[in-house]
């Protein structure tokens, strides 16, 4: 049975059965592992691109770079 002869006959049940059909796709669908690796995100790979040796400011140096931006606006 193709996905188009399928569908048509699952747009033929009644809702409650419809429903159904849906809890069961979803139980077979958690069952299966979870595939972690193969894909990685671009968030994933940005991890640690701005790392660097150096210390991070201080809420004091903070306030001051701050200052500085706003003053050069």
């Amino acid at each position: 049975m193709t996905l188009q002869e399928l569908h048509e006959q699952v747009l033929t049940l009644p809702e409650d059965e419809r429903w159904e059909l849906i809890n069961i796709l979803m139980k077979s669908l958690r069952s299966k592992p979870v595939l972690t690796g193969k894909y990685k995100g671009i968030a994933s790979s940005l991890v640690g691109i701005a790392k660097t040796d150096a210390l991070a400011p201080t809420d004091e140096e903070v306030k001051s770079i701050l200052e500085t931006r706003l003053l050069q606006k």
